[in-house]
């Protein structure tokens, strides 16, 4: 039986963590860029690399990447340091942050990719600037603005994938209504690994998925569910017994395509 993905399991994480009741814990910009130098000498330390962060007034996000299950050990590194520091630097006592932290895995290319946009747009959404990249403590401004990154970016995807033109059109474009329920919809799901590797744990069955499906547009629906329930194109397709690129229309640009109902699957004319 698979069992519950350990949360440091080496690879791509999108951490979470806020004041505690939501308090402000980083009240001037110098408490941000401590809180930067902190993450820095523990990455260099535990060989993790910072691919985007946002680092906000009462939260930050982190996206990052280990080469070792050990972001349990660097994250408790970076939040109990920082605690000390603030505490002290304010004479407080007591917790600091709201929880250990949350982390979520990253499990495919495309939940990578849109998590950067949504990394992005953080404080757009928190009303503290219009524009991408304006905020400073976001990575894609100080590759606009053409500063000093810390060396635990260097790796970045966002410097090695892309130029700065390329990045601001990546970067340009909203978050459309999509791609937040495809986060929100990847955010719920609960990674698990076997001795064949990680696998996502669904909440339906391909008959599920399908039952009862007579209708382009309710097939088409189901499709994208199914996507967004951790099946991939390509297991759709074979299910369905289409074609992949038809698959990824459907999931792409919400096309239709011609087909006819079968025993619970689709086939090509």
């Amino acid at each position: 039986m698979p069992t519950r993905l350990r949360v440091d399991l080496a690879g791509y994480h999108h951490v979470i963590n806020r004041g505690v009741n939501r308090s402000v814990v980083f009240d001037q910009v110098d408490d941000k860029e401590m809180f930067l130098q902190i993450v820095n000498k523990s990455a260099t330390i535990h060989k993790v690399t910072l691919h985007d962060y946002s680092i906000m007034d009462n939260h930050y996000h982190l996206l990052i990447e280990t080469q070792k299950e050990n972001i349990s050990i660097f994250m408790r590194i970076v939040n109990a340091n920082y605690a000390k520091y603030y505490n002290k630097k304010y004479t407080r006592s007591g917790h600091l942050w709201q929880d250990r932290y949350k982390s979520r895995y990253i499990t495919s290319e495309e939940y990578l990719y849109t998590l950067v946009k949504y990394i992005e747009c953080n404080p757009i959404e928190a009303g503290l600037t219009q524009k991408v990249g304006e905020y400073p403590f976001t990575l894609a401004s100080l590759i606009f603005s053409k500063k000093e990154h810390y060396p635990c970016s260097n790796e970045s995807l966002l410097l090695k994938e892309f130029d700065i033109q390329t990045l601001h059109e990546f970067l340009g474009s909203s978050l459309t209504k999509d791609e937040l329920e495809y986060l929100q919809e990847k955010e719920k799901q609960k990674v698990l690994k076997s001795s064949d590797g990680i696998i996502m744990k669904r909440s339906k069955k391909f008959e599920e998925h399908f039952a009862g499906v007579t209708k382009k547009m309710d097939r088409n629906f189901a499709i994208q569910n199914a996507y967004l329930d951790g099946y991939s194109q390509v297991a759709i397709a074979s299910y369905l017994k289409v074609s992949k690129s038809l698959i990824s229309k459907v999931i792409k640009n919400g096309d239709s395509f011609t087909g006819v109902i079968g025993t619970g699957v689709i086939g090509r004319k």
